[in-house]
């Protein structure tokens, strides 16, 4: 059974992807083992100084469980089955980590371009994901 990450940030631009990728669900021989993962940025400057640790990882989970929203409730109606991860760091590394250490075959993402050319160039998660990774990534627009 193939394995499939679909790293989710809850942007409209990832929510195209999922849907993108329901739609070409049905061309799986055999229904793929789907993981979505939602990466929360860490905190900046000194606020780990001023909160504890669990406080902070209930922070990241209330986030990433609120980012992974729709993309889940899309999964829902379209009846696929899924697990969720949320993690914290470097979206770039951590997804490229997870992926290896959980042996995906294959990342599904789709790309937010935020950048200073909107739609012309790839979001720098996407562009560092596909750049780095070694394992294949389907890239959905």
């Amino acid at each position: 059974m193939l394995k499939l990450l679909l790293p989710i940030d809850g942007s409209a631009a990832s929510d195209n992807a999922v849907g993108r990728f329901i739609k070409l669900f049905p061309s799986y021989r055999e229904a793929p083992e789907i993981h979505l993962l939602n990466v929360q940025f860490p905190l900046r400057g000194n606020v780990p100084m001023f909160i504890d640790k669990k406080s902070i990882e209930l922070y990241y989970q209330e986030e990433g469980t609120k980012e992974l929203s729709s993309a889940r409730a899309l999964l829902d109606q379209a009846g696929i089955g899924y697990r969720f991860h949320v993690s914290s760091g470097h979206p770039p590394n951590i997804i490229l980590r997870y992926a290896e250490e959980m042996n995906f075959d294959q990342i599904v993402l789709g790309p937010r371009g935020l950048g200073t050319v909107k739609g012309i160039l790839l979001g720098s998660v996407a562009s560092r994901v596909i750049q780095l990774s070694t394992i294949p990534v389907l890239l959905i627009k």
